[in-house]
């Protein structure tokens, strides 16, 4: 993680480059871990195809610039071709961003492809007709106050030793999980399956960004959200801790079943959550088995966590989480 702001910020090209915007007007929607696969039963994106259409219509609509924050296609279980020929809508609903210079490509651990190949910027102007640089991060650099704000952006899975480019991880995948996975009709990408890893690598990377400077870092690659440092259990805890304190019993007893309903995807809680600084962010991801998907907006001076789900068969937008840039800097 070090290495590679460092080389961003120093020497900006193939890594990674920095883009500024005004913090009073630039829109950004970062998504990750859309994990398009072959359209079978191992294909984990079929659920949220929808809600993803739907969502790439709103913010093209709205002006935003679309990160996509790695592990966009399924590498490891399907190949680039067979993934190219079964989800050609969410390609291009994608290259609408391109042509307002409003589309960036960050790689991560299953779709190293295309940080890697020789080739691999020859497939991406195939498939969006458009040549497409692709980094490992970005670094997106405003004022708030006075103050230079770096918002890092990167997949996640840096220095983790399971999934970057780890060769065995990847020939476990595609092939024995996989099958496995399309045989049984199964989703793994659910926090039951893996959630004391994911609370693990969420920890070490809030603990990285913790000790920078004016620096707020927004990974994926757990699929698990986490806003201003803390995952949904957390911040559901410390809801708690003030409807106590008010003694509001309908919000006690709310909160208190919301929790009963979400412990069970998460393997502990972290000692000083009410203690910990609001730097570190995760935009979840775009494969749960609910078909529903969550992302990170920035816009206008706020950093939002978004959801959009199906309510009565339509993809709907909704506002999870919302703070100012402003407020987090106090």
């Amino acid at each position: 993680m070090n290495e590679l702001l460092k080389t961003i910020r120093k020497t900006p090209g193939k890594k990674g480059i920095t883009i500024p915007f005004e913090c009073s007007s630039g829109r950004f929607i970062i998504f990750s871990d859309m994990h398009k696969g072959g359209r079978n039963n191992a294909d984990d994106f079929m659920k949220c195809e929808d809600n993803y259409l739907k969502a790439l219509d709103y913010y093209h609509t709205m002006g935003f610039k679309l990160i996509a924050l790695g592990d966009s296609e399924e590498l490891w279980e399907s190949t680039l071709s067979r993934v190219k020929k079964v989800h050609p809508k969410t390609f291009e609903k994608e290259k609408q961003f391109i042509s307002g210079n409003a589309f960036i490509k960050i790689f991560g651990n299953h779709d190293l492809y295309w940080g890697n190949d020789p080739f691999a910027g020859l497939e991406l102007k195939k498939i969006y007709d458009h040549d497409l640089p692709i980094y490992e991060g970005v670094i997106l650099k405003t004022l708030v106050k006075d103050v230079t704000v770096s918002i890092y952006c990167t997949h996640g899975h840096q220095g983790d030793k399971l999934s970057d480019g780890n060769w065995f991880s990847k020939f476990f995948v595609a092939r024995i999980w996989a099958p496995f996975q399309a045989y049984l009709n199964i989703n793994p990408n659910t926090p039951a399956y893996d959630a004391q890893l994911k609370t693990k690598h969420n920890s070490i990377m809030y603990e990285w960004s913790a000790r920078q400077k004016n620096l707020l870092l927004i990974t994926g690659h757990t699929h698990q959200p986490a806003f201003e440092s803390l995952t949904h259990l957390e911040r559901l805890y410390r809801q708690l801790l003030l409807a106590r304190q008010k003694e509001d019993e309908s919000e006690i007893a709310k909160v208190e079943k919301e929790i009963e309903v979400r412990k069970w995807q998460y393997s502990n809680v972290s000692e000083n959550y009410l203690q910990m600084k609001p730097t570190y962010f995760n935009s979840g991801c775009c494969c749960n088995d609910d078909g529903d998907i969550t992302g990170i907006e920035i816009e206008s001076g706020c950093i939002r966590l978004i959801k959009w789900n199906k309510k009565a068969g339509t993809p709907q937008r909704e506002v999870l989480e919302e703070a100012s840039l402003e407020e987090l800097l106090m």
